[in-house]
């Protein structure tokens, strides 16, 4: 892949293509869009109020990483009405990820996850403006994914360069970032928790972020989900370290066993946590 970042495609119009989840929606008029946009967020607004949704729809959230934590993360900041996303990450569907992500069906094997991603976006939420970036990110365009100043970012990558590249660019712009820590072999979702870098414990991959991102000044200001209980090998299988981590582009990476449910909960609990973060920082 050309290491230039690309430009952000447009934004998708309308519902998107069909995905399986239904026949495609024709593109309503504005006033019809408006009164479908208050029905379709009426019960956040009873919850949150008028304000509440409205500091919401007006923000913006980077997702970095797609995958088993990051397609969950996402359904759940569309569905709580995010007015902007975008959406990053290099990699194409495979049978292999079925098990555990969001956007992998037998109907969109070899798609690229931005792609289908941004069409589920908008099939959830048609006026949400989505941006889908196909690019593996390092030093040469972590700027650019962070441009525009965003509201939040959500940290779902299981590489640990591209990862530390991310982190420290973000704190040292007092981006809000919400980072899930391991999550693969977990099989107890009540061992998850939510902290700042600085609080983890037990998840080899925070102690390796702590102690690169120390070296760089930040020891803290992360809020990151992870889960107390010991990392384990999977089954038939020996425990890689840093659980299946790639140093450099391109390097195979060792597989590990996860459940679905827990992934998922990874990738719930991380927009729970942005739109927490956001109903607090957002002005009005």
């Amino acid at each position: 892949m050309d290491n230039a970042p690309p430009k952000p495609t447009p934004s998708i119009e309308g519902p998107g293509p069909d995905l399986g989840h239904g026949p495609t929606v024709p593109s309503r008029p504005a006033a019809a869009e408006t009164d479908a946009s208050a029905e379709r967020f009426s019960r956040l607004e009873l919850l949150l109020g008028r304000e509440g949704v409205r500091k919401l729809r007006g923000a913006s959230v980077v997702v970095a990483g797609l995958g088993a934590v990051g397609s969950y993360a996402v359904e759940g900041l569309a569905r709580a009405g995010i007015g902007r996303l975008r959406l990053v990450d290099f990699d194409v569907i495979r049978r292999s990820n079925i098990n555990r992500q969001l956007y992998a069906l037998e109907s969109t094997l070899g798609r690229r996850k931005v792609e289908v991603a941004a069409a589920r976006v908008k099939d959830i939420h048609p006026e949400c403006v989505v941006e889908s970036w196909p690019l593996f990110i390092g030093p040469e365009n972590v700027e650019t994914v962070l441009d525009g100043n965003p509201d939040a970012l959500v940290d779902a990558i299981d590489s640990l360069s591209p990862k530390i590249h991310l982190l420290s660019t973000a704190a040292r712009s007092n981006i809000f970032i919400v980072s899930s820590m391991g999550a693969a072999t977990r099989t107890d979702p009540f061992a998850l928790r939510v902290g700042d870098l600085s609080e983890t414990r037990e998840c080899p991959l925070a102690r390796l972020l702590r102690k690169r991102l120390a070296r760089q000044g930040i020891r803290s200001g992360i809020r990151c989900v992870y889960s107390i209980e010991p990392a384990r090998p999977s089954a038939g299988a020996p425990m890689s370290e840093p659980l299946a981590l790639d140093m450099r582009r391109g390097r195979p990476r060792t597989s590990l066993g996860s459940l679905p449910m827990l992934t998922g909960m990874f990738g719930l609990l991380v927009a729970h946590e942005v739109v927490r973060g956001l109903l607090g920082r957002l002005n009005s």
